[in-house]
């Protein structure tokens, strides 16, 4: 039984992964799986699960980068942009 690559492909946007995790969990909720492979079909989603948690903290680090004035993160809501 070969392994599942857990990992993304760096060409996937992130909507694209995150569709991906969301058929993986369909998958598994319908029951239709045996042992192996829904623990296969596990692994994978964790690993993109992980995925899309970093690309999510890397946009909000950038965003804060961004929003930075004075050395302090301004927040605003989105009608306060420029």
């Amino acid at each position: 039984m070969s392994k599942t690559n857990a990992k993304e492909s760096p060409k996937e946007s992130f909507e694209e992964s995150l569709q991906a995790l969301e058929a993986l969990v369909r998958q598994l909720e319908s029951g239709e799986k045996g042992l192996e492979d829904s623990l296969q079909l596990f692994e994978k989603g964790i690993g993109l699960a992980k995925t899309l948690t970093k690309r999510l903290e890397e946009a909000k680090t950038k965003v804060e980068l961004l929003t930075k004035e004075n050395g302090k993160v301004q927040k605003r809501t989105y009608s306060e942009r420029d």
